[in-house]
């Protein structure tokens, strides 16, 4: 199995923990909690802030002592747009299941400089992106127009048969104005849950060059290339990104030979 692929442990608790050290890169962390009714995640971070994705169900949250209220709703990530809730550095973050609850927490380095806060559906702008069997539908929860130190954070719904992050691109080049430089993780949900996607992660020279079939509830990890995602007919794919690097921007480089494709 690919090395760029992380299966979930288990069905309950947290059952994916993605770390700088265990993905062997700098900015990216990503965890994915199952929790039920009544039970609780928790963390801090004294050099890392974080954004709490409600991926389906509803949870008390509590950031420094503070109670945020009820957050979330949504019984799948297929339907509606997500609520969230970013932690600065340096706080503590509970929250409390109070249905079956299915929470990503997001993480990368900052300094703690901003304050908590919740990210309601009203404030998560939606966009279409691409053309023909290459539309998807983006819903931006934590995009460079919304305060953070280090966190992109954005949600794509495939539909089965289309094609996204594609043409292919990529960002691991600190190049700016032309590219920047950011770590990436796709959680991976099927609809139905039976189905399965294709990712394929490559560099200009193949040093690296991955394909992947993905399932429910998969990670991918992109540390550098391309990542084009294929969702196969009859089952939509969605998948939740969560990027970081040493600038706080999304500067793009397409793959050269397929660049046509967008003037189509």
């Amino acid at each position: 199995m690919s090395k760029l692929l992380v299966k979930p442990k288990g069905t309950h608790g947290r059952i994916t923990h993605v770390t700088p050290e265990t993905a062997g890169w700098t900015y990216v962390g990503f965890d994915l909690w199952k929790l039920g009714a009544g039970e609780t995640a928790k963390g801090e971070d004294r050099a890392r802030e974080t954004c709490l994705v409600f991926v389906a169900g509803k949870g008390r949250v509590s950031v420094d002592g503070k109670d945020f209220g009820e957050v979330g709703g949504r019984a799948s990530p297929f339907e509606d747009k997500p609520w969230s809730v970013y932690v600065p550095a340096k706080y503590a973050w509970s929250v409390t299941a109070t249905t079956a609850l299915e929470l990503a927490v997001c993480s990368a380095p900052a300094t703690g400089r901003l304050k908590p806060r919740v990210i309601p559906p009203s404030k998560v702008a939606q966009e279409v992106r691409g053309q023909g069997t290459n539309v998807r539908h983006v819903a931006n929860i934590l995009p460079e127009t919304e305060e953070a130190e280090s966190l992109l954070v954005v949600e794509v719904i495939t539909p089965g048969g289309h094609t996204s992050s594609y043409p292919p691109h990529k960002h691991d080049r600190d190049d700016l104005p032309r590219e920047s430089l950011l770590e990436e993780t796709y959680y991976h949900r099927l609809n139905p849950r039976q189905g399965f996607a294709f990712q394929r992660v490559y560099t200009d020279d193949r040093s690296l060059d991955e394909a992947m079939a993905v399932e429910d509830g998969d990670v991918t990890l992109v540390p550098k290339g391309y990542h084009p995602v294929a969702a196969t007919h009859g089952y939509d794919l969605y998948y939740l990104n969560v990027m970081a690097g040493p600038k706080r921007t999304w500067k793009f480089h397409n793959a050269p030979e397929h660049e046509w494709l967008l003037t189509k």
